[in-house]
């Protein structure tokens, strides 16, 4: 017990103080969480296998026992960027056209930690405790890559290279969730489960010192360039469980608003003075046993980002009515998307179970929102996955997964290109993104 006790201890520790990543998947959202999670294309709310799944349905805690869950993953959104085609029609003096070209982001490499410790109260009941990166999103745009070209003539003073003519540009968001879950059986069959979460996340923006100079922001001191910020909160997540025939489970969880802390250095660029909530999330699952050695996984989720004014609010018209602060003040437009994740397992012997999967959802930014997230491409759509498990012992097990997500674009005008003129310009968003994940799992 002591050596259990220091072990978490340190794993906790780890997870907390290590750089989380910042990744942009379903949303901003991970696809998966456990390594099994992940290898079944982020499906298996219904199918419980490890403590991660507090994660997606807390009252599959209580079907695992008592074991311990610790894994890395590797993430890389290998390509990401925007292409800027040169405009068409003369620019007028309140045109902002951005520099034509293809420019990508740096920082292609990211880990992320997870952690999870059930224990068995009784028969009945179980506590645990989960620990992961919930999701993020990274760019950076170094100013390097560009040759400063006035957005418009004439130029306003103290323009310099870069995405936004601010130096270099970028955002780095990043959200770490705690759980700490009950769960209980109702029956044999049916059980339900509660998480108490506490969510960490923090924020820093680069490069966007000309929506203030446009007289865009309520606070321009407050709009860029002002290092890391950090934003604390909570909320719940509820499930159920429930074997309605033999060989077929259903599960559904809801995860509430996350109400957080607002970044009060960024009170000039979020609507609502900073504003950024986690949005409410809910999952409905099923897993069918069609083989004594082969399961079927299939999930629905939802991710609800138009509940957050900083994420769903349109770039147009907010930006030419309010200004970015205001709780009318302009987002990156997100759209609510819902994800369809279907994954098989099967076990070739004892000791080696396979998985593949795949996700597909939603397009959560629409064609007229792709100037503003091109610091926030979340543009991805596909996910196509797969992995195994490892079997060392009754006790011991170690599971890989893998995920490649193929390039996605999304094209549109830049809505600021006109001004009070006719001049356009197009704009392409596009990411691809690959990831490997290991987990450790000791059972008690």
């Amino acid at each position: 017990m002591k050596f259990s006790k220091q072990l978490i201890a340190c794993a906790v520790a780890a997870g907390l103080a290590a750089p989380m990543s910042a990744f942009a998947t379903n949303g901003y959202f991970a696809h998966g969480y456990s390594a099994k999670s992940k290898a079944l294309g982020g499906g298996g709310s219904a199918l419980p296998q490890d403590a991660m799944i507090a994660a997606d349905n807390p009252a599959g805690m209580v079907k695992v026992g008592k074991r311990m869950d610790l894994g890395l993953t590797i993430f890389s959104p290998s390509k990401r960027g925007y292409k800027a085609d040169p405009p068409v029609g003369a620019p007028v003096a309140d045109s902002f056209i951005l520099e034509a070209g293809d420019f990508e982001s740096d920082n292609d490499f990211f880990l992320i930690p997870h952690f999870a410790y059930n224990w068995v109260i009784n028969e009945k009941s179980t506590v645990g405790v989960t620990v992961y990166g919930n999701g993020g999103m990274n760019t950076e745009y170094n100013a390097s890559q560009y040759s400063f070209v006035p957005p418009s003539p004439p130029a306003p003073p103290g323009l310099t290279p870069g995405t936004y003519y601010g130096g270099t540009a970028g955002v780095n968001l990043e959200q770490l969730f705690t759980n700490v879950s009950y769960s209980r059986k109702i029956n044999e069959k049916h059980s339900w489960g509660v998480s108490a979460i506490l969510a960490y996340q923090t924020f820093e923006a680069k490069g966007l010192s000309t929506f203030g100079t446009f007289g865009f922001s309520s606070d321009p001191t407050k709009l860029t360039d002002n290092g890391k910020d950090t934003s604390m909160g909570y909320g719940l997540k509820l499930g159920w469980l429930g074997e309605v025939s033999p060989g077929l489970s259903l599960a559904a969880s809801y995860q509430t608003k996350m109400s957080m802390d607002e970044f009060s250095d960024y009170a000039g660029l979020f609507a609502e003075q900073g504003g950024f909530d986690v949005p409410p999330t809910w999952t409905l699952g099923l897993a069918w046993d069609i083989t004594s050695t082969g399961t079927l996984v299939f999930d629905i989720q939802g991710i609800q980002y138009s509940e957050v004014n900083s994420i769903s609010n349109p770039l147009l018209p907010n930006l030419l009515t309010s200004q970015l602060g205001n709780s009318d003040g302009a987002g990156f437009g997100w759209e609510d998307i819902t994800i369809y994740k279907l994954g098989y397992q099967w076990a070739t012997s004892p000791t080696w179970t396979w998985r593949v999967g795949a996700s597909m959802t939603d397009q959560p930014i629409p064609n007229s929102e792709v100037l503003f997230n091109i610091i926030a491409p979340g543009v991805m759509e596909t996910h196509i996955t797969g992995g195994f498990t490892y079997t060392m012992a009754t006790d011991n097990e170690i599971t890989f997964a893998a995920m490649y997500a193929p390039e996605t674009t999304v094209s549109g005008n830049n809505p600021l290109a006109a001004g009070s003129g006719t001049a356009t310009q197009n704009v392409e968003l596009y990411m691809n993104q690959w990831e490997l994940t290991a987990s450790w799992g000791l059972k008690f």
